[in-house]
């Protein structure tokens, strides 16, 4: 059967058509596509009240990333998931994302052991998880991004600040310390006491007590009644973030107040502080973060937050964090050209951004970011004054140099708290 010239050519006009019809196509449904992160945090229970601002900063950065034309057309869309910070939940949750959601990233967690259960499904995948909370340190995986800081760049040089400028009524000015260790039974607690008492050694100060809570106790009168006793120049406080309200609150009702025992506390924030402002009042606080931040960048963030979630939504260290780690996932991911895993972990690691804490850049090393260290004072409203900072990023330094990795290792064994570590 012959073809006419004329049908020969229309047919090869209408293959072209379908040719461009499916290019056209593909390039509208790719874009139609949206590219899916997984989102792991409380937002029930206990824990919901400090870990809700931190999906809501997740959300408002995917927002703005949306309103400009997403990742290359395509929109960002968040699974998030209730683990209620618990190990295995968060693990189960962050194991069904990756194998049957197929997103390209994951956020969340908030306690240590929580990170460490989904860093294991992470580094079985070669996925991806951002963690956004400061914590103990003596980690390092090459499938999570630390947003948060770790003791060299939050800890010891607030507790360098507390040794100079903190002391009880009547007490020294300066040298001869003596300090009190008041800690929640947990790892970020153990291991930084740990830390605090070799750099306390070093200055000469005097520990003159040392007591470990259980978690989620409302109970603090023996261990206030003990603090009362030892009448330390300044209390540094590990307890976790929830627990201080009973701290706090016994401390008021035995009379010490901050001008007659200064606490430096670890775990507190602005989302904590509301809660009771004043228990709190007067005493002292480090982070990398507070609202009071006096950068351009610090008050337009604010002011987002502020209207995409109503003016009395609370923001904290933990919550910057966050919005700064989806920023720096969008910025990759843009990079890239999409989410495709493989492509963003090899730009992630260049990445900086001026963040409203100020310029963060991530380590390509240790994968951990820079971060400037503050400590705040406790005001009347909830907020914060900031009394000190370093005034430049400090580098991160998961395992103090002091020591070894093997001598770490094998005295977070003996502390029945870490395997080996990671690489």
């Amino acid at each position: 059967m012959k073809i006419s010239y004329k049908s020969g050519v229309a047919l090869v006009l209408l293959i072209v058509l379908l040719g461009v019809g499916f290019v056209i196509w593909h390039h509208n449904a790719r874009a139609q596509t949206s590219i899916r992160v997984g989102v792991l945090h409380s937002l029930s229970g206990p824990m919901a009240v400090s870990e809700r601002p931190l999906v809501n900063a997740i959300q408002l950065a995917i927002d703005e990333a949306n309103a400009s034309g997403g990742i290359n057309g395509r929109k960002i869309e968040a699974r998030v998931i209730d683990c209620g910070s618990d190990p295995d939940d968060c693990a189960q949750d962050a194991e069904r994302l990756i194998t049957q959601d197929y997103v390209e990233a994951l956020f969340g967690c908030w306690t240590s052991e929580c990170r460490k259960a989904v860093g294991q499904v992470v580094e079985k995948h070669r996925h991806l998880l951002f963690y956004a909370l400061r914590y103990e340190g003596m980690e390092q995986s090459p499938n999570i991004i630390y947003g948060g800081a770790v003791p060299n760049q939050l800890v010891m040089p607030a507790v360098h600040w507390a040794l100079e400028n903190l002391s009880r009524a009547g007490g020294p000015s300066r040298g001869g310390k003596r300090v009190y260790l008041a800690g929640s039974d947990y790892a970020f607690s153990r291991v930084l006491n740990v830390l605090m008492k070799d750099l306390l050694a070093a200055h000469g100060a005097e520990v003159v007590g040392e007591r470990y809570e259980p978690l989620k106790s409302t109970a603090m009168d023996d261990l206030v009644a003990d603090i009362a006793r030892q009448q330390p120049d300044v209390v540094l406080n590990t307890i976790s973030g929830i627990d201080n309200a009973a701290f706090f609150n016994a401390l008021r009702e035995q009379g010490l107040t901050a001008d007659k025992v200064p606490v430096l506390s670890f775990s507190i924030t602005e989302v904590l502080t509301a809660e009771d402002t004043a228990r709190m009042a007067g005493h002292f606080a480090a982070r990398n973060y507070f609202q009071t931040v006096p950068t351009i960048e610090n008050q337009a963030f604010l002011k987002r937050f502020s209207k995409r979630f109503g003016s009395e939504a609370m923001v904290d260290s933990p919550a910057e964090v966050s919005y700064v780690n989806m920023k720096m996932w969008i910025d990759a991911a843009r990079e890239a050209g999409s989410g495709e895993l493989t492509r963003v972990q090899r730009i992630i690691l260049r990445q900086s951004l001026p963040a409203p804490e100020g310029v963060v850049s991530l380590d390509p090393v240790t994968r951990h970011a820079w971060k400037v260290a503050r400590v705040g004072r406790a005001r009347p409203d909830g907020q914060f004054d900031i009394v000190w900072e370093s005034g430049r990023p400090l580098e991160p330094s998961p395992f103090p140099s002091y020591r070894s990795r093997e001598e770490w290792d094998s005295l977070l064994k003996s502390l029945g708290l870490a395997g080996e570590p990671k690489t």
